[in-house]
């Protein structure tokens, strides 16, 4: 875990060093957590940026993100620029004490530049052409683009540096969100260059994509393609290989924005929004993150059972990836979206209680998309915080008391994230190769696996992150890693040694199956986890739709689907912890436990070989921690229904607990300052200087400043 320190962004860092490394922060401390959106004032007519600042004041409102999509507005055509209407709006936020992430504007080219230069517009693997008239109508690897999107980076970075008002730089928008994965001739030249620097040569490409099956060996550079539109499946290292190049060439494009800004604006923090959600899988953000000053993320919530599990499951990652350092919440809604098939407007309480899990997950931010409803054009179905109804509404009076919440809470800015005792390992690589095609099942969804192990976690009221692959794990006592099916050797190696260390391992069917160049492990599965879990499985026993297999675990009839494993217990120290009592594994181990002793310490590395599901992983995962130690910190009349997540600045820890449910919910037994939510009374009985419950109002959060030692309830 990082010390605390301040964090850099938000106000100006210290200066970089010659060679472009960050130099020691200041000792500036952030005084509070930041409140704002999306700010499009070139939607609207010059006489409402008035009241908008007004409102903003009303509301609390203290930084903005400007100007992201405007590159129309701001380069009329390739030799004119507009930015008078910029500088006033910038001057007019500055004026009224509102601080601006200002955006590059490259999200989006204007008319004039895809008219004169189609070539820049994406392809599909079918070859077709994606045209203008919505957003993000760029390639991520056209040399055109490219030009004219570091020529308007710099105009905009010399115009504003020196800007009071300016606080951060927003390099894009969203980046990969319509357009990660093109399959022009400019992204063919590009892939074949990023594989002769991952490759070197043409024989460990061959080698690597395993090119002796199908005739596909290739004897020159220029042979090499994307995996466009092929008669069948394409090379699933060519696959892989493809998506890892399409996430880099983005990241690219984000490294040479910044670079124009960190020259020009030197003590300018710079970030761009990630989008960790949902089934975003095409950028690999754990790889992004040292490139920005500050990770940033949008998120939105996703209808059904799940909902709120997968909004604290994307926050958890998103701190996991910003290394629990503060981040910032760059977007999400007050109320409905407008791109989901059934767009259901927010119930009272959610607005706050969303905002607020992303703060109890690391958040220093809270935005918006977007500050002012639009009138017009694709997203005016799209809430904000000033809505359609105007300031007269049920929603612009829960923003504005929001916007009080987070000035209350301003004690907990620059407060790190307090590890948990368990984590949930997240593997870009394992995600986009496990649902490959050619493989036992099309079924698999490696998130969805993540997320219900994250819901029983929840479920039983323990703490867990969720962090990269390459994290260090070694301040956990269990790490789960579901579905991790790309093992290299030394993840293979870093793991043994975690259970060696006395670390309890969990991990699931389809994992350490391949290296990474997704060739198989020889001598039988879970491939290079085989010798660490103490286990041996032939082949796979994937399950048809309708297909179930009864496991019996604890006394308990568990249901399980997708997967099932002829599983052979090899090592005597592997427990039996749950079997098969139906279908063709009915007798064979289901759940294993494998105890590994090394010098005093104790370990284990424990197996899940069918999918159990978000409610069935509950006792699984009960069963695991017990064995391992770990318990809630939440008193058990409250585990399930109250999500406690905690901050910390090392003299003191930050209690989020969550309602999760509509109704009201007391916690008995929290002692510290009540820095949001309310107390009962004490009980007569309990003494006059005891602390009296927490009530969390449906969906309510209460905040709780206590002394850091005190671990538990």
């Amino acid at each position: 875990m990082p010390s605390p320190t301040p964090h850099r962004w938000l106000r100006r860092p210290g200066p970089r060093t010659p060679s472009g490394e960050q130099a020691a922060p200041g000792t500036h401390a952030p005084t509070g957590l930041s409140y704002g959106a999306d700010y499009n004032p070139d939607q609207w007519p010059h006489e409402v940026w008035d009241e908008d600042v007004r409102l903003m004041r009303e509301a609390g409102v203290t930084v903005v993100s400007l100007a992201i999509f405007s590159w129309a507005r701001i380069q009329p055509s390739e030799d004119t620029w507009d930015f008078a209407w910029l500088d006033e709006v910038m001057d007019l936020l500055h004026e009224n004490g509102i601080t601006v992430d200002l955006a590059t504007a490259t999200a989006s080219p204007p008319p004039w530049l895809t008219t004169k230069h189609p070539e820049v517009l994406p392809q599909t693997r079918t070859g077709e052409t994606l045209w203008p008239g919505a957003r993000q109508q760029w390639r991520p690897t056209s040399p055109v683009f490219r030009e004219h999107a570091l020529r308007l980076v710099e105009r905009m970075a010399e115009r504003y540096a020196d800007h009071p008002a300016l606080v951060a730089w927003h390099v894009s928008n969203e980046l990969g969100c319509h357009n990660v994965y093109d399959y022009s001739d400019d992204a063919a030249a590009a892939f074949r260059a990023w594989l002769r620097d991952r490759y070197t040569t043409l024989d460990a490409l061959n080698d690597a994509w395993g090119t002796a099956f199908w005739s596909q060996r290739y004897g020159a550079w220029e042979q090499v393609l994307p995996p466009r539109l092929a008669a069948s499946h394409p090379n699933p290292t060519q696959q892989l290989d493809f998506k890892r190049f399409s996430s880099d060439a983005l990241r690219d494009h984000l490294r040479a924005e910044a670079a124009i800004l960190r020259r020009v604006t030197p003590d300018v923090p710079v970030t761009t929004n990630f989008m960790v959600m949902g089934e975003t899988k095409g950028m690999d953000y754990a790889a992004w993150a040292d490139d920005l000053d500050f990770v940033s993320n949008d998120h939105y919530v996703l209808p059904g059972p799940q909902a709120l599990d997968e909004l604290s499951f994307s926050a958890n990652l998103t701190g996991g990836i910003a290394r629990h350092r503060p981040w910032f919440l760059m977007e999400h809604s007050t109320s409905a979206v407008n791109w989901q098939p059934v767009n259901v407007a927010k119930k009272p309480g959610e607005l706050a209680r969303d905002s607020l899990t992303h703060v109890a997950h690391g958040a220093d931010a809270v935005c918006f998309f977007q500050w002012r409803q639009s009138a017009a054009g694709a997203e005016k179905y799209h809430s904000g915080m000033v809505p359609h109804a105007g300031e007269r509404s049920r929603l612009f009076r829960d923003v504005v008391a929001l916007g009080a919440t987070l000035r209350d809470l301003a004690p907990v800015a620059g407060s790190l994230q307090k590890p948990a005792r368990a984590a949930i390992v997240f593997d870009w690589d394992s995600w986009w190769t496990s649902e490959l095609d050619s493989h036992p099942t099309d079924r698999l969804r490696y998130r969805q696996e993540a997320l219900d192990w994250y819901s029983a976690f929840l479920a039983l009221g323990v703490r867990a992150d969720v962090v990269p692959t390459a994290t260090d794990l070694a301040g956990y006592d269990v790490v789960v890693a579901p579905v991790l099916h790309v093992v290299p050797a030394a993840l293979r190696d870093r793991l043994t040694a975690f259970v060696e260390g006395g670390g309890h391992l969990v991990t699931t069917y389809f994992s350490g199956v391949v290296d990474q160049d997704d060739h198989a492990w020889l001598g039988g599965y879970p491939g290079a986890l085989r010798d660490l879990l103490g286990i041996r499985v032939e082949e796979f026993a994937p399950l048809l739709d309708g297909e179930s297999a009864t496991v019996e675990l604890a006394g308990e009839q568990l249901e399980g689907t997708l997967w099932t494993e002829p599983v052979d217990v090899v090592d005597p120290d592997v427990e039996v912890l749950g079997w098969y009592k139906t279908g063709e594994q009915a007798g064979r181990a289901a759940v294993t436990r494998r105890t590994v002793r090394a010098g005093d310490r104790t370990g284990s590395a424990a197996y899940v070989s069918t999918r159990f599901g978000r409610l069935g992983l509950v006792p699984v995962l009960a069963r695991l921690l017990d064995d391992a130690g770990v318990r809630s910190e939440l008193p058990a009349a409250v585990r399930g229904e109250v999500e406690l997540a905690v901050r910390t600045d090392g003299t003191d820890d930050y209690w989020f607990l969550v309602n999760r449910t509509a109704r009201p919910v007391e916690v008995p037994g929290v002692t510290g300052d009540v820095l949001a939510g309310r107390r009962l009374a004490a009980p007569a009985t309990t003494g006059a200087d005891a602390p009296g419950a927490l009530l969390l109002d449906p969906r309510g959060v209460a905040v709780v400043r206590r002394a850091a030692e005190a671990a538990t309830a």
